[in-house]
């Protein structure tokens, strides 16, 4: 058992911190809004801490789970950042989905104070995170992923280094790129299905059974067709990971068309007003656009 700082209460971090105490680990918690840690204490028991520098401090391992680059600069770097509350050997885990640049620059500050640095983005959205049924992929150091990795294991199905620091955002890039992809083709099969006067329900009974079934169609078919959007990962959220998607395929020179016209029809529910809806709302935007 080990003792840990977990920086960020969010949706996904506030039950994945919850895992690691019922796997038996010694937890400090930090959120930005004292309230959900007040929360996270109530549920959990553990400590919480005003800053994420004494959080940090004497912790083997520092998870964070924040909500994008600038985020997580802020609670790694300066006097009240993690970095200067960890002890030489401590090892950063970043489950936040955010730039590879990000990530290499901070592994960098990391390095140079003699700590470790593992970028370890996760899929599986809020169930995932409350069942501890994640999906971690990691880059940095193998001694460091190696050390962090039966830590993780207290919310992870599965739990992978892919490479060097950078690879766990570079791969959870390509998992976003290929979910837009698909929400965008089940919406799009929704539409055509109940256009022809079809029954969806009875259309996706079947097919979702051969080669066009997948988790966006099991877990999300019967909320698109009910038009409940209120729940899920967020369009909002979902165009940031798209723009760090895109980005890294400008300096890397890779082609993702559809992934570019996806994202601008998450611009088009963002205009909706659907910026907090779930990502299956590209259904919604299809309905709308023939006045259904």
């Amino acid at each position: 058992m080990a003792k840990l700082a977990f920086l960020g209460l969010g949706v996904m971090g506030f039950p994945m911190a919850g895992h690691l105490v019922a796997a038996g680990h010694e937890v400090t918690v930090y959120n930005r809004t004292p309230a959900k840690a007040e929360a996270w204490l109530d549920a959990h028991g553990g400590r919480s801490a005003a800053t994420p520098q004494e959080a940090a401090a004497g912790a083997e391992f520092v998870m964070a789970c924040v909500g994008n680059d600038d985020d997580l600069r802020a609670v790694c770097l300066g006097e009240t950042g993690a970095f200067a509350g960890m002890g030489k050997g401590a090892v950063f885990v970043d489950h936040t989905t955010v730039s590879p640049g990000v990530t290499r620059e901070l592994a960098a500050h990391a390095g140079e104070a003699g700590l470790g640095y593992v970028d370890a983005p996760v899929s599986g959205g809020q169930a995932g995170a409350e069942k501890g049924q994640l999906s971690v992929m990691c880059g940095g150091a193998e001694a460091d992923y190696a050390a962090a990795e039966p830590v993780i294991a207290a919310y992870a199905k599965i739990c992978r280094r892919i490479g060097e620091v950078g690879a766990g955002q570079v791969t959870k890039a390509a998992n976003q790129i290929a979910i837009a992809g698909l929400v965008q083709g089940l919406s799009e099969a929704l539409h055509f299905a109940e256009k022809a006067g079809l029954d969806g329900r009875a259309v996706v009974e079947v097919i979702s059974q051969g080669a066009a079934g997948s988790w966006q169609m099991e877990n999300r078919y019967e909320t698109m067709l009910d038009d409940a959007f209120e729940h899920g990962f967020a369009v909002d959220w979902m165009r940031k990971d798209l723009a760090i998607c895109l980005k890294t395929a400008d300096e890397t020179g890779a082609s993702l068309p559809v992934t570019a016209l996806v994202d601008q029809f998450y611009k088009d529910v963002q205009k909706m007003g659907g910026g907090r809806w779930d990502t299956s709302s590209l259904f919604k935007r299809l309905r709308r656009i023939d006045g259904d």
